[in-house]
């Protein structure tokens, strides 16, 4: 009984301090509604295998995302921001429930519910859980094969693991073979190191991958029925080429620390906690420990480990270790390693609980302090006059609506749950100030965080207004609508287009250069503007221009609203 109240307390804290806050800010960059207009099109259109937005795009991705909003949508009666993240934040969400229920299993109820909250407040998995993108519905998919393959090995490897299967032909349809490679390899070497015969490891996991591709199979076939060699060429291009750098366009080139520095970042705010970590470390004893001649000694041992905290382990190495192969690499890629170093971190928790409690104050004291000046500055921020004068270069005007944004927000509920965060912030002070007093502390920053400061920064960064006024000047009825971006024409790939303009301006704008209407509407970027303007014009056309966004950027530039005619 104790452990379900542990397990519901846990789905509770997570629902409470997500679902809310999906819809309360706009689209703020050009991943969200490029995700979501292929949603909005399967709906539209009646197409679920290959739909084409109005520029005539096909998804990059298998379809399983954009099933699971269009499905959302459908319920809810349009695609919208809220509908939009609900797949991403349900992902989230089991899989960090799916996560507790793994070590609670193993290890014990606090283990694992430290384990699960960790995971759920580092930043990176917080910040996807968000999106309306495809990567946290991809990191559930293959975290939960994983969990279930480990199950499948516990029971003797006996049998097939048909829930496992299944989750990685939904990675697959959500990202590609990735959903299926991960699960497998991670899998196969740890029944390496746990003395598991190489040829029953590789053709286990070989079979087990095969079957997952069989549902995806049927998609591919579809999609191929009416995409052709393009569509042949992009799945080639996105999972072969990418993953062997032989890409015909740059993608997300880094170096291989990239992911180093990804990690760092993406464990914030606990990072910190391991960097204070480091003064209490007995560092001598570490060099002693792990001696050229004895760490010799602990690798051949590693077969003798604690299967839990092997699989763990190799779940972070062998993840990090492939992801560092190809050139191309995003922070999002290392997604699934993030709770198994929850899992590490939760244990380090608690020993410095045990050992050095000291560290555990002092980092606590220095959340608490942080979190309660940002709360002062969101105060006075309230009482000053903001002078657009301080803020000067390329964003300049963009961080202006960032500080008049914050300062204009002040919602009665909003200020409630400033007032319940800030309590929790002080009453760290007067609590144990223990790993689950640190924990609610760092939940009490991120419910501040997605319902107070983050809407009005994010909201400042989006176009959502600057649609509207398109669409005012220029309805549907007077005129059809398009776009010119240089880097969306010359681009080998990964084209850059008006997403936020279209999701907002419900799919309508075509593509001027490739379409050469005779009459409509054209928005493009200032910069744009000056290189191209003078050929259209000898082309014949004559442009009049309606509308200016000003000092705001769309994709980059300011935007001009051109009428044309030929």
């Amino acid at each position: 009984m104790a452990k379900n109240k542990t397990l519901w307390f846990l789905l509770i804290v997570c629902v409470l301090t997500v679902i809310p806050f999906l819809g309360i800010y706009e689209y703020n960059t050009k991943g969200e509604p490029r995700e979501s207009i292929v949603s909005y099109t399967m709906l539209e259109s009646g197409n679920w295998i290959l739909p084409r937005n109005s520029v005539g795009e096909m998804a990059y991705k298998p379809p399983f995302f954009y099933w699971a909003v269009a499905a959302v949508s459908y319920v809810a009666g349009e695609v919208n921001e809220f509908t939009s993240r609900v797949p991403s934040a349900i992902a989230y969400i089991a899989m960090i429930v799916g996560v507790f229920l793994f070590y609670q299993r193993r290890r014990d109820d606090h283990t694992a519910f430290v384990t699960a909250l960790v995971a759920f407040t580092s930043w990176e998995l917080h910040r996807q859980g968000f999106n309306c993108r495809v990567d946290m519905l991809l990191t559930a998919f293959i975290v939960g094969a994983m969990l279930l393959l480990y199950r499948w090995y516990e029971r003797g490897m006996k049998g097939v693991p048909l829930w496992a299967i299944l989750l990685m032909s939904c990675g697959t349809l959500t990202k590609g073979p990735i959903g299926a490679i991960i699960p497998c390899l991670v899998m196969g070497v740890f029944l390496l190191f746990r003395r598991v015969n190489f040829f029953r490891a590789f053709f286990s996991m070989m079979l087990f991958g095969l079957l997952s591709l069989i549902l995806p199979a049927l998609w591919y076939y579809a999609a191929w029925q009416q995409g052709g060699q393009e569509f042949i060429d992009l799945v080639m291009e996105e999972n072969i080429g990418r993953m062997t750098s032989t890409m015909s366009y740059e993608s997300c080139v880094e170096p291989w620390y990239y992911n180093i520095i990804t990690l760092v970042i993406g464990y914030l705010p606990w990072v910190i906690l391991g960097l204070m970590t480091l003064f209490v470390v007995n560092w001598k004893a570490l060099k002693n420990w792990a001696g050229v001649s004895q760490l010799r000694q602990r690798l051949s041992r590693l077969t003798d480990v604690d299967p839990v905290d092997l699989f763990s382990f190799l779940a972070i190495a062998v993840i990090f270790i492939f992801y560092c192969i190809p050139q191309s690499k995003r922070s999002a890629y290392l997604m699934p390693v993030y709770p198994f170093i929850g899992y590490f971190i939760a244990r380090m928790l608690f020993w410095l609980q045990k050992r050095h409690h000291g560290v555990i104050k002092a980092y606590g004291g220095f959340v608490s302090v942080l979190c309660l000046m940002v709360v002062v500055v969101f105060i006075v921020l309230k009482w000053i006059e903001i002078n657009p004068d301080w803020f000067q270069g390329r964003r300049g005007y963009q961080n202006y609506s960032m500080a008049l944004f914050l300062q204009q927000t002040g919602s009665w509920w909003q200020w409630l749950l400033l007032a319940f965060g800030t309590y929790i912030l002080l009453a760290w002070w007067k609590g144990k100030r223990n790993v689950m007093g640190l924990v609610m502390l760092i939940l009490a920053f991120y419910l501040q965080l997605d319902s107070v400061y983050k809407p009005p920064v994010l909201n400042a960064k989006s176009v959502k207004n600057v649609a509207a006024q398109v669409d005012e000047v220029a309805p549907e009825s007077a005129g059809h609508l398009y776009e010119f971006i240089e880097d969306g024409v010359l681009a080998k790939g990964d084209p850059v287009h008006y997403f936020e303009m279209n999701f907002y301006l419900h799919d309508r704008v075509g593509n001027f250069y490739t379409e050469k209407p005779a009459s409509g509407f054209l928005m493009i970027g200032t910069e744009d503007a000056e290189r191209w303007l003078p050929k259209f014009t000898a082309e014949g056309y004559r442009f009049t221009e309606v509308y200016n966004s000003g000092q705001q950027r769309v994709a980059g530039q300011p935007m001009r609203l051109l009428q044309f005619e030929r």
